[in-house]
């Protein structure tokens, strides 16, 4: 198997100080700073990294899971909200919110819902975030 690779560099001091993130593929260079992090200022951060890998490793778990099952996905899409919090130790990602739309024909909400828990419980991205507190999952049919 392969082994991904992405790199953060840090410049300055944490207050003020600036950073890019890349990935070796080439398939993103961004920058990221304290008030991309923990304010309002455009750019993106390790959280929203961290959801939208979540989020893809999710998708396609659970269209792999439907595949086997002999329900061929039309369409997943899955949004992640990453919540970082301060606490004793000091920040945390304590919450991640997974929220699922499937365009699956010939399956019904119950069992569509089945195969997104086990693939919440079973994609490498979740295994590897196990020390979150809470991750919640909302899944549904489209239509």
């Amino acid at each position: 198997m392969p082994v991904r690779t992405a790199m953060a560099t840090w410049n300055g001091p944490f207050q003020g100080g600036t950073g890019r993130m890349t990935a070796a593929s080439g398939a993103f260079d961004v920058r990221y700073s304290a008030a991309t992090r923990f304010g309002e200022e455009p750019g993106t951060n390790p959280e929203e990294l961290i959801g939208a890998a979540h989020a893809g490793c999710f998708s396609m778990a659970l269209a792999f899971a439907l595949g086997q099952a002999g329900y061929q996905p039309n369409r997943i899409q899955t949004t992640a909200r990453v919540r970082i919090e301060q606490g004793e130790g000091g920040f945390r990602i304590t919450r991640i919110e997974l929220d699922t739309q499937g365009d699956v024909p010939g399956i019904d909400e119950e069992t569509f819902g089945q195969f997104a828990e086990q693939a919440k419980n079973g994609c490498p991205v979740s295994q590897a975030l196990r020390g979150v507190d809470e991750v919640v999952l909302t899944a549904r049919l489209a239509g």
